[in-house]
């Protein structure tokens, strides 16, 4: 019956792959359709406000400009919402100020499209927080991702230095794709028992007699985009697990479906943009094999349990497991919010046995299993870039791809991007693992201990946002480290690949030969693959040996 469920969800979400990608393709070309007359009204009326032309070109020094400046302001704005929040209105139980390095933290998260969450989100945030300082940059961070990702398949095939206009992609990405899907997902939530008000807690006399302060809010619209988004979060602490958040099998279902959406239809869409199907397909098909083989080992892993636990009597650990829906939902949901990058979460990925927790980290290490909005699939073009480099290495061929030379500038700008990765997780790691004050919130010792701070950063790094659990990450330490890395993540990897479509824009296309390189074939796909599973196994098996691996060869 598990198996059944995950594979109705995962045809569904194949199904939705194609309308939805050529619907994205009609939203950021520049032809004419008959959605102009239901969205540009309300474009129009952006640009004027913003000031912005819409016919105006960007090429890529004056796009990555804009990109970088819209994402600081927002940064800044959001920050100033946290620390003043006591004297702003929404504010029904009177919650207090964020504390300077939460706020730091949390306006980074949220701007990054990481949506780490070192606090408990109903006892912290007021409801103006969550809905200006949290729920607004959602969409913002996601249209970012996107713009960007446009940006480079337009300089990919592009002929000049004109990858289009940042305002309007953003504006657009908003109005066309995020806010209507946004609006339908959260109605559906409604339906399903999520809340959605403006009143404050309410107050509740259980059986025993007790007082209970029952927390409620703007839930509803929170989780549509936060999961449309890829962005992660919650508004309770305890995520996707609070029956708030995800009441029903069905509400899970949508979750799941919601997350996956826009990261496999953007790479269909990237086939069609490029006017090479085939080279889409591949690249999906290398994500998807990927995908697949992680789901498969999570779900043995979660079934077949720990020989340690079965020896007393109990199959089937289900502490800190999603109980109302099975085991099934909890591999496929930590699979999936893993895969997309987004980082909610229906159970605690502490409690999944040392061989499923493998998976979470590797889908987050590679960083390129669909992943999030626009930057998965680029993550994914950087392994691409690099895979092409290394073929026409070893047939003694300038590598090309789509008819543009790869070269020096373009490979270094991609092993930037691909080595800063693993450092901004395993330094950051170690530096933690040697400080006395940052080790005393760690909540288990030895190779769990290990696991809990690995996985910190590596969720920081990935803009992913889910937690291990058991680490207390709330500190001065972990709030500061841990927003550097994520700002780090997600930014140099954004300018890479925005500089690359720019010195690919303006390369002219040599015609194709028998001795070109074919990169839209079931040969390269496995090549792909492989180079990203050997980068991904040489920098991060060391420090997964001493952690989650260990302790399943303990556990056996």
């Amino acid at each position: 019956m598990g198996l059944l469920q995950v594979v109705i969800t995962l045809v569904v979400i194949m199904l939705l792959v194609k309308p939805v990608g050529s619907y994205l393709v009609k939203v950021f070309s520049s032809e004419k359709s008959g959605l102009d007359r239901v969205f540009g009204p309300f474009e129009r009326v952006s640009y004027r406000l913003m000031g912005v032309k819409e016919e105006e070109a960007m090429g890529w020094k004056k796009y990555l400009g804009a990109v970088l400046i819209v994402n600081f302001v927002m940064m800044i704005l959001m920050y100033a919402v946290f620390r003043l929040q006591k004297y702003l209105p929404l504010n029904p139980d009177g919650i207090g100020n964020v504390s300077p390095t939460i706020a730091f933290n949390t306006a980074i998260s949220f701007i990054t499209n990481t949506n780490w969450q070192a606090y408990s989100g109903e006892n912290t945030m007021s409801y103006l927080s969550q809905i200006v300082g949290l729920t607004f940059p959602m969409f913002t961070s996601a249209a970012t991702g996107f713009a960007v990702a446009v940006a480079f398949i337009r300089g990919l095939v592009g002929r000049q230095d004109n990858l289009g206009n940042f305002y309007v992609d953003m504006t657009r990405a908003i109005t066309r794709v995020f806010l209507p899907l946004s609006f339908i997902v959260a109605l559906v939530l409604v339906f399903q028992g999520v809340p959605q008000t403006l009143l404050g807690a309410a107050q509740a006399t259980t059986i025993e007699g007790a007082e209970q302060t029952i927390t409620r809010g703007l839930v509803a619209s929170f989780e549509s985009i936060k999961h449309i988004g890829t962005n992660g979060g919650g508004w309770f602490g305890t995520n996707a697990a609070h029956p708030f958040e995800n009441p029903t099998p069905f509400t899970n279902m949508i979750h799941i479906i919601c997350m996956m959406l826009l990261p496999t239809s953007l790479v269909y869409a990237f086939g069609l943009m490029i006017k090479n199907k085939k080279q889409g397909w591949t690249v999906f098909a290398a994500m998807g094999i990927i995908f697949l083989v992680m789901l498969s080992t999570i779900f043995y892993a979660e079934y077949k349990g720990i020989s340690a636990v079965d020896a007393l009597g109990v199959h089937g650990n289900m502490e800190g497991k999603e109980v109302r829906f099975g085991l099934s939902e909890t591999a496929l949901f930590t699979t999936v919010t893993t895969a997309a990058t987004t980082g909610s979460v229906n159970a605690m990925h502490e409690s999944l046995t040392p061989l499923g927790s493998i998976v979470p980290f590797a889908e987050m290490m590679l960083n390129n299993v669909f992943g999030g909005k626009g930057v998965g699939l680029l993550n994914g073009l950087l392994y691409l870039i690099l895979s092409v480099f290394i073929c026409g290495l070893m047939v003694g061929r300038t590598p090309e791809f789509m008819g543009k030379k790869i070269e020096g500038k373009e490979v270094k700008l991609a092993a930037i991007a691909i080595l800063t990765h693993p450092l901004i997780i395993l330094a950051p790691t170690a530096w933690a693992l040697i400080r006395p004050e940052s080790v005393t919130s760690i909540a288990n010792q030895g190779m769990h201990g290990l696991s809990e701070v690995l996985y910190a950063f590596t969720s920081g790094a990935a803009n992913n946002g889910s937690a291990f659990g058991g680490l207390s990450a709330g500190t001065n330490f972990y709030a500061m480290s841990i927003g550097l890395v994520m700002l780090v993540g997600r930014y140099i990897s954004i300018i890479a690949m925005i500089a690359i479509a720019g010195s690919l824009a303006t390369k002219r296309v040599v015609p194709v030969t028998t001795g070109t390189l074919r990169t839209n074939t079931p040969l390269f796909m496995g090549i792909l693959i492989m180079i990203i599973l050997v980068i991904g196994a040489l920098t991060f098996f060391p420090a997964l040996a001493l952690g989650p691996i260990a302790e399943h060869l303990a556990a056996r």
